[in-house]
C-alpha cells in the first residue's frame, strides 16, 4: 500500500497512474506533490513540538531539522502498509539515531501506524515512546539507542533481501556525529562490496553533536561516500524539491548503494531554536512552549 496525496486524488489521470504504480512491484509515486509534502512536513513539526511541550524536554531541534526528509520518504519515496507493519515487501525506514524518536513517531502517526492520543506519552515512564526508539512500537525496524550501527544493520537487511529476490528497499537515516564511528565506514566498505543498490543512506548532516559542534574533521562528506564507492548525491535537507529529486535519482540500479548528504538546520521552523548553540537536547519552560508553536506558524502560514 502506497501512501501520500497522489494514492488520495480523485483526478481520473491521478487513478491510472496510481493503477499502474500498485502494478511494479515496489515503485514508488510518478510524481511529487511538492506543496502537499511541504504540509506533511509542518504537520510533523506540529506533532514534534505538541510532544515536546508535554514532556517540557526532548531531541526536538534534530526532529525538525530532518522533518522535511521524513514528509518526503514517508508520503513519497517509501512502500508499506500501516495496518501489516511486518509485511514481507515492505519498504524499511531505520532510524540509526535512536534519540530522533520524536520525528519518528511523529511520522510513524502521520502515516497511520499510531494514535495522535498516544504521543503526548512521548518520554513518560511506562511509555511505548520513549526518547530513544524501541522496536517494540509499529513501523520502528531497529533499536537505535546505540549509536554507529544503523548503516551495519542497513547493509545485512539489504543483502538478505537481495538473496531473498525481493525489490524492497532500505533506508538508511544517520548522523554526521554517527561518522565518528568505525563501525559506519566497515558497512560503508560492505555495502560497495556486496553491491547493496537497494540500499539509500540519508546522511543528516546538522552539525551538532552533545556538546555542541561536531568536533572530528569527517567532511568532506559526500567525497568520503564516493571514494567508498557509492552513488552520492549532497542536497538541502530541508528543501523539499531536492529531497524529492535526489530521491528519484537513487532509484538507479547501478550495483552501487545509494548516498543523500543533507545539510540541515536543527530547529528548522522556529527561528528562536534555530538560534540555539546547544541545541542537542532541548530544556523548555514550560511558559515559553506557547510562544515557540505560536513561531512555528508564523514562520510556516
Amino acid at each position: 500500500m502506497v501512501f501520500g496525496p497522489l494514492q488520495r486524488s480523485s483526478n481520473d489521470v491521478s487513478a491510472r497512474i496510481i493503477a499502474r504504480v500498485m502494478s511494479i512491484p515496489n515503485h514508488p509515486a510518478s510524481f511529487a506533490d511538492i506543496p502537499g509534502l511541504r504540509a506533511r512536513a509542518l504537520n510533523l513539526r506540529r506533532k514534534m513540538m505538541a510532544m515536546a511541550s508535554g514532556k517540557g524536554e526532548g531531541y526536538i531541534a534534530q526532529g525538525l531539522g530532518i522533518a522535511d526528509c521524513l514528509a518526503a520518504i514517508y508520503f513519497h519515496e517509501l512502500r508499506y502498509d500501516s495496518a501489516n507493519p511486518k509485511w514481507a515487501d515492505r519498504d524499511r525506514f531505520v532510524l540509526s539515531t535512536g534519540h530522533y524518536s520524536i520525528a519518528i513517531y511523529a511520522a510513524l502517526c502521520e502515516a497511520g501506524y499510531l494514535e495522535e492520543s498516544e504521543l503526548p506519552t512521548y518520554g513518560l515512564n511506562g511509555s511505548r515512546l520513549p526518547m530513544s526508539t524501541f522496536d517494540d512500537v509499529p513501523g520502528i525496524e531497529v533499536v537505535g539507542g546505540s549509536l554507529g550501527h544503523g548503516l551495519g544493520q542497513s547493509v545485512g537487511m539489504a543483502m538478505g533481501l537481495k538473496l531473498d529476490g525481493s525489490s524492497a528497499r532500505i533506508f538508511c537515516e544517520i548522523s554526521d556525529g554517527e561518522l565518528d564511528e568505525g563501525s559506519t565506514w566497515e558497512a560503508a566498505m560492505a555495502g560497495a562490496t556486496f553491491n547493496c543498490d537497494n540500499l539509500v543512506a540519508l546522511i543528516d548532516c546538522n552539525g551538532i553533536q552533545a556538546d555542541g559542534p561536531v568536533t572530528v574533521k569527517i567532511e568532506p562528506v559526500a567525497d568520503k561516500f564516493v571514494s567508498f564507492g557509492w552513488t552520492t548525491e549532497e542536497v538541502n535537507g530541508n528543501d523539499m524539491t531536492q529531497l524529492v529529486d535526489a530521491l528519484a535519482r537513487m532509484r538507479v540500479k547501478d550495483s552501487k548503494p545509494k548516498a543523500i548528504v543533507m545539510r540541515t538546520t536543527p530547529g528548522f521552523g522556529v527561528p528562536t531554536l534555530m538560534k540555539r548553540e546547544r541545541a542537542h537536547f532541548v530544556r523548555v519552560d514550560n511558559s515559553e512552549w506557547a510562544a515557540l508553536i505560536a513561531e512555528l506558524e508564523r514562520e510556516n502560514g
